[in-house]
């Protein structure tokens, strides 16, 4: 009786699991599907009004990788890259390009572009950036006729100017980054200037344009000594101190093109010394051209070189011609600051084909406001009498307030303020 039990309690077990088979798994052995998933719809799209949900946003997360599709958002204006936090120079900075900020589209609200205090146009629907751009790419020039030229401080472009450096115009040497030409052609000269149209063509009012230097030298101020200087108002940094990268990428932050200042032996050197690294008529040439690169590469973003000091250097042709030579092969500038009697620098640029000024007016010679006001007339007259004129000042309080107040007075006077690389184009054209 015993085993009979058995047997049928394993018979009843057997038919339940048969029929709970049957029950849950219908056509199991047929090829069918085990279950069916039925999806709904999808709801209809929101109206073009409304805003894509976010991925992670009401009630529920998506996974790493994955993101709601849905009508486009209106865009937000782009933030500026904020200015590298770069170690002093020779103490293993790496500089890395930083490219520019994306561009977007205006905001729905169709915000007008306001004049900054200068005139040059800002919006907040529009990214701040100058021509051009980090990978050192142009827009194309737009006609202008002279008839179109106004007195008073140039607004061309935008502010701020273009993230630097531009691939394309950087060479890596031992010292560091050394600018170069690109290989389609383009030179540091124009992709870092500060956009005019006033260098595309000849006429319109007579052009003056100011270099601040004594930034990046022993004994130098503070680089936001240059605060409140008008856009146009180029600065000249040199090679020695802390962060110059910073202090060059918040100099083109507020629109100024830069020249790198280098030092060049004086008459009675080492007694009056420029600083570590000065290239002197005593050096074989691939020494000094060794010192040049060490200088070239303390920064990038800068349009052209100028000298500090050079009494000597620079009346000694057979030392300064290899450094000239190398400038106009990297794509730069050179302007002297009119400090040196008997330079040979524009007999050699005219025979090199290097684009070459010299400052007409030194704006502080003398110590006081009326001696810089004299200066600054000066100035004013030697643009009139040749359509061009460049005059340089050495960076100081007193001197940044009184030409910031002078170029708000230029309109009046049928003039116009402009980058030093455009008046040194100006000059070339006239």
């Amino acid at each position: 009786m015993k085993a009979l039990a058995i047997a049928a309690g394993i018979v009843f077990w057997t038919l339940v699991l048969g029929v709970a088979v049957l029950v849950f798994f219908p056509g199991g052995n047929s090829g069918e599907p085990v279950a069916v998933l039925s999806i709904d719809p999808a709801p209809a799209a929101p109206p073009p009004a409304a805003r894509a949900p976010q991925a992670g946003s009401g009630n529920f997360d998506l996974p790493p990788g994955f993101a709601v599709t849905g009508p486009a958002a209106v865009p937000s204006a782009p933030q500026q890259p904020a200015a590298p936090s770069l170690a002093p120079p020779g103490q293993g900075t790496t500089m890395v390009p930083v490219g520019p900020p994306a561009i977007a589209p205006p905001g729905p609200g169709g915000s007008l572009a306001q004049p900054d205090r200068y005139g040059a146009a800002t919006s907040p629907d529009a990214p701040q950036t100058a021509e051009g751009n980090a990978t050192g790419s142009q827009p194309e020039p737009q006609q202008v006729a002279a008839a179109d030229l106004t007195a008073g401080i140039d607004n061309t472009g935008s502010i701020p100017l273009a993230s630097v450096p531009a691939p394309a115009l950087v060479e890596q040497s031992k010292y560091g980054p050394l600018p170069k030409i690109a290989p389609d052609g383009r030179r540091p000269a124009e992709v870092y200037a500060r956009p005019s149209r006033y260098a595309q063509v000849a006429g319109g009012p007579p052009r003056v344009a100011v270099l601040v230097s004594g930034l990046g030298v022993p004994g130098a101020p503070d680089g936001d000594v240059i605060k409140g200087l008008p856009p146009p108002v180029s600065i000249a940094y040199g090679a020695y101190g802390r962060s110059l990268q910073e202090w060059v990428t918040k100099a083109r932050a507020e629109g100024h093109e830069v020249l790198l200042a280098i030092p060049l032996e004086p008459n009675n050197y080492p007694t009056e010394d420029p600083g570590p690294h000065t290239l002197l008529t005593t050096l074989p040439t691939d020494e000094n051209i060794k010192r040049l690169h060490w200088l070239m590469s303390r920064y990038a973003g800068y349009v052209g070189v100028t000298n500090h000091m050079g009494a000597k250097f620079e009346t000694t042709q057979a030392s300064l011609r290899p450094v000239l030579e190398e400038v106009k092969r990297r794509g730069l500038i050179y302007f002297e600051d009119g400090s040196v009697p008997g330079s040979t620098a524009g007999t050699i640029a005219d025979g090199l084909g290097l684009t070459y000024s010299v400052a007409q007016v030194r704006l502080d010679n003398g110590t006081s406001a009326a001696e810089l006001a004299r200066a600054l007339a000066e100035l004013e007259a030697a643009a009139k009498a040749s359509g061009t004129a460049i005059g340089v000042a050495t960076a100081s309080p007193g001197t940044v307030k009184q030409i910031a107040e002078w170029a708000g007075s230029l309109e009046a006077k049928g003039l116009v303020l402009v980058p030093v690389s455009t008046a040194m184009r100006s000059q070339r054209q006239s």
